[in-house]
């Protein structure tokens, strides 16, 4: 008798992206049989697994230990101590034994400070991930797993739509994404009750963290309230539709910013200034992907650069009656001067 059918759909997740890694890395190609389990070699890909100790983690978690090995992929977990909750540090080190006990290692357990900038869901993101970073390039891992489900991304493609901030918010997360394609996200097409079932059959201790269940936080609302109340509304499915929503939205905005890379270096001149006509001319979703890149460039911060700065940007070639220079964040101006669009630090 095989695995559970919750089992087994998590580890059939991982394995996929444990053979993308190793694809990606150029490693020799395996039988459709599979290959016989064996012990992972020194120079051997090393993937990371970041385990808060939540039931998605710990299923993540596990399913990498029974599969990396069977690919001579060595395997290790990090958990990150936020610090935001009493006896959080105790709950880091009893993670850091779970792990160890599943077979991962390296494991290690990441204490950091959490800012304020940006809210504090924000500042605990980018926190961990900064964390998650320095634990990789400690290690020399490959990859580092995380463990966002379905639900996660259709919590994420809401939170984008109010934001208003177009389709690339839309998109949600991408299954790869930071430097390299260092992370990567194998249940984005699972369920959170699988992840849940997966452990219970297994007897893993999960931990539910009270935050999200705290109405303070805005993805907490969400969860708790806001998908709920939509699938009464609309019905079962939604989360389904909103994940699709997102891998289309995101294709769609792939596609985009592919046209705006190519067409970028057509609508400058000589000196590599922008030229309003030629900017005129281009498609607006093209357009205002330039600026947005070329705000970047100046010193704008991405993660505080809005669809609104992009907008009042944009009245400068469409709508232009003379009006100054606007100010962007990180003390960036964009003005236009003799049919040029001048962005640069003020």
């Amino acid at each position: 008798m095989g695995p559970h059918p919750a089992v087994a759909a998590i580890r059939l997740a991982v394995r996929r992206v444990l053979h993308d890694i190793l694809n990606d890395h150029q490693t020799s190609p395996r039988t459709p049989d599979g290959p016989a389990e064996r012990a992972p070699s020194a120079a051997a890909p090393l993937v990371l697994v970041a385990c808060s100790g939540g039931a998605d983690s710990m299923a993540l978690a596990s399913a990498l230990a029974f599969e990396a090995p069977k690919l001579g992929i060595r395997a290790g977990g990090v958990t990150v101590d936020h610090g935001l909750q009493a006896g959080s540090d105790l709950r880091a080190q009893e993670v850091v034994l779970r792990l160890r006990e599943l077979g991962l290692d390296p494991v290690e357990s990441h204490a950091v400070t959490v800012g304020r900038e940006g809210g504090p869901e924000a500042a605990a993101r980018d926190a961990r991930y900064a964390a998650l970073d320095a634990a990789a390039a400690r290690h020399g891992a490959t990859a580092i797993l995380l463990g966002h489900t379905r639900d996660d991304q259709a919590e994420t493609v809401l939170l984008g739509l109010a934001r208003g901030s177009g389709i690339r918010s839309l998109s949600g997360m991408a299954a790869v994404s930071g430097a390299g394609g260092r992370y990567r996200r194998p249940f984005l097409h699972l369920d959170r009750q699988t992840a849940r079932k997966a452990c219970m059959v297994q007897s893993l201790p999960v931990w539910d963290d009270p935050h999200n269940a705290d109405p303070a936080y805005t993805r907490s609302r969400l969860r708790q309230e806001g998908l709920p109340a939509l699938e009464k509304a609309l019905g079962k499915g939604v989360v389904e539709a909103l994940a699709r929503t997102a891998q289309l939205s995101r294709d769609d905005a792939d596609a985009l910013d592919t046209w705006a890379r190519q067409a970028e270096a057509a609508v400058r001149d000589s000196a590599g200034l922008l030229e309003c006509a030629k900017l005129y001319a281009l498609p607006p979703a093209v357009r205002r992907r330039i600026l947005r890149r070329a705000a970047i460039e100046a010193g704008a911060p991405a993660g505080s650069l809005f669809a609104r700065h992009i907008e009042e940007v944009d009245r400068l070639i469409t709508g232009w009656r003379g009006q100054g220079a606007i100010n962007l964040p990180g003390r960036v101006v964009a003005q236009r001067q003799g049919g040029r669009l001048v962005i640069r630090q003020g």
